[in-house]
């Protein structure tokens, strides 16, 4: 909760596969939840400092209430040295992380993190959040116990506020006015008569080409 050792409201960050507005999950069959991938530049120090002592009072959380008193000797903490390689895979992370500080965030369907602008009005407009943005994001650390032996720190997505457009990153579409601009393109012209149509999507031979991109924190599809 806001105001507790365990939560933070970081500086400006970056966002990554962004999933603010529909759950998602990552692999079929997972449970969808509200999701980012988090990007706190190095040269934040200050937010890194709020980041490292929530995890440390998550910790103690968890000695206190779900690790019967102890703390392992190595608890897993979500947060990854983007200049470094993915837990995941051993591979390095994406070129975006570089420099960066990097973690994912998520909540659970029932629970949608509100998203808005500078000025605290809500976001309507879904095309303005994308994998590049730029944000403060708050966020809460917690201890977790899964199957009575796998304990470590996870992390809990909160309100997000849009600060200012970012270059989109690979993973992101484009919107139409990214894309084309101005450009209105040649008129077609009208088929002849009986000459074949064009393809379309959902119909029988056409096969858009689709590339997921992968996340740099899970290294699963996107």
């Amino acid at each position: 909760m806001i105001g507790e050792a365990t939560n933070v409201t970081t500086g400006e960050v970056r966002l990554s596969y962004v999933h603010l507005f529909k759950p998602h999950a990552a692999v079929p069959g997972q449970e969808e939840k509200f999701s980012a991938t988090i990007l706190v530049p190095k040269s934040d120090t200050a937010t890194k400092a709020r980041i490292d002592a929530a995890i440390e009072a998550a910790k103690q959380k968890g000695i206190a209430n779900k690790w019967n008193g102890q703390c392992p000797p190595i608890v897993p903490i979500p947060v990854y040295d983007g200049d470094g390689t993915r837990p995941s895979d051993g591979m390095p992370f994406g070129p975006e992380c570089k420099g960066h500080w990097v973690f994912t965030a998520s909540c659970k369907a029932d629970y949608p993190p509100e998203v808005v602008d500078r000025n605290q009005n809500p976001i309507i407009n879904q095309s303005e959040i994308y994998s590049g943005v730029y944000a403060y994001v708050n966020i809460e650390f917690f201890p977790y116990l899964f199957g009575g032996a796998k304990k470590g720190i996870g992390c809990s997505l909160g309100p997000v506020m849009k600060v200012r457009d970012g270059e989109p990153l690979g993973g992101s579409a484009p919107t139409a006015a990214q894309a084309f601009g101005s450009f209105s393109g040649p008129q077609a012209a009208a088929p002849a008569h009986g000459a074949a149509q064009p393809a379309t999507p959902g119909v029988a031979g056409y096969s858009p080409a689709q590339s997921p991109g992968v996340n740099p924190i899970t290294g699963l599809p996107f």
